[in-house]
């Protein structure tokens, strides 16, 4: 059996949650182009959609592209196919393939862009560079009949409810007794209609955040007994993790800035770095950011990193950073591809465990547009 795409979609928002993109990207992320009201077959993650990517997609016959780069990045008044994006917009629609964007919510997401690349530098403990949000927590209250409390209680937790801190599957249970009157018409659990009813129950409680509130409330509903379910979803004055962009924490051995830019150059795959500041410099904490953040330094400087590692340095940012005592180091945007066989790898998972047949192939295309001579 193949995952339709918006099974596939699901599974993506998962790990890259909407929610979590910033502001000013969220017209850019999502469904950009095509439909996912069809099996899918094959998914092909890239970094971005270019003509190759393009035919790699039709020659491996891919029904989904996910791309962290958008196809689209401004507002279109006219596709012309005579145009290099034009011909790129034809193929795919011809060949009936879709294109999804996951772009600054994969950054920002726990276990995202800039988790992969902070492990892959041995950056360790980390916390966001920059906090864009805080998690709004729910709390969940539920009765259920004693007989299906374990049920229920196992259902919601599973769906990723229970979460506080280093702790899991945290729930609050007291027993006592529900009343109710079936009306006409009515096809209750317990009892008949017409009749007063009193029923052992259960009220569990337990927090649930907000990114995930319909896949816990749907699975709660799912298991419970009753026809009409009792439950309420308070709002919590307690916030949940913080996200934010970019990740900055200790390395596991400290080392010359020279000797860490030899580490991104090998972990990141690059053919060389930009480098600014001494070599010789002793590096204890580390920053990184995908892409394009070296206007971030600073907020990097505050939190303690004595270097950045992102993309797209220009001139007079290096100048600055110098100046204020924080070392960069530039292994250009492209780094980024980290991304296309960590989503490959973990959407092959989910997929398997749910018994899809649909395959996920990391592209093989180097989109990098730079020529190092």
């Amino acid at each position: 059996m193949f995952a339709k795409g918006q099974t596939v979609i699901q599974y993506m928002e998962q790990l890259a949650p909407k929610h979590l993109a910033d502001q000013d990207d969220k017209e850019r992320i999502g469904l950009q182009l095509g439909s996912l009201h069809k099996e899918i077959r094959t998914v092909l993650v890239a970094l971005d959609v270019n003509e190759d990517v393009a035919d790699e997609a039709v020659r491996i016959g891919a029904d989904l592209i996910i791309a962290h780069h958008a196809i689209i990045f401004r507002a279109l008044r006219q596709i012309n196919t005579d145009t290099p994006a034009g011909k790129v917009y034809e193929k795919l629609i011809k060949n009936d393939i879709a294109v999804y964007i996951a772009h600054t919510n994969l950054d920002i997401a726990e276990g995202g862009m800039n988790d992969w690349m902070a492990e892959a530098l041995g950056i360790r403990n980390t916390v966001p560079i920059d906090e864009t949000q805080r998690e709004q927590l729910l709390k969940l209250v539920v009765f259920v009949p004693v007989t299906h409390a374990d049920q229920v209680r196992e259902a919601v937790l599973a769906a990723g409810a229970g979460a506080i801190g280093n702790y899991r599957h945290c729930s609050f249970n007291v027993e006592g007794t529900g009343t109710f009157l079936p009306q006409e018409g009515s096809n209750p659990f317990l009892g008949s209609a017409g009749k007063l009813e009193k029923a052992s129950e259960v009220r569990i409680e337990t927090i649930v955040p907000q990114g995930i509130r319909s896949r816990v409330v749907q699975a709660m509903l799912k298991a419970h007994p009753y026809e009409e379910v009792a439950y309420d979803l308070y709002p919590l004055e307690l916030k949940g993790k913080a996200y934010g962009l970019g990740r900055v924490g200790k390395l596991e051995h400290e080392q010359s800035l020279a000797a860490f830019a030899e580490v991104v150059k090998d972990k990141l795959d690059v053919p060389c770095v930009r480098v600014v500041g001494d070599p010789e410099r002793v590096i204890k904490k580390a920053a990184v950011i995908g892409g394009s953040g070296s206007r971030w330094y600073g907020a990097a400087r505050f939190r303690g990193a004595d270097v950045l590692v992102t993309g797209d340095v220009d001139y007079h940012t290096a100048q600055d950073a110098l100046a204020a005592g924080i070392a960069l180091i530039d292994p250009g945007h492209n780094a980024e591809k980290i991304m296309k066989a960590k989503v490959a790898e973990w959407m092959s998972a989910i997929l398997e465990k749910n018994r899809y047949e649909t395959k996920v192939i990391a592209s093989s295309i180097n989109t990098e547009p730079f020529r190092f001579m």
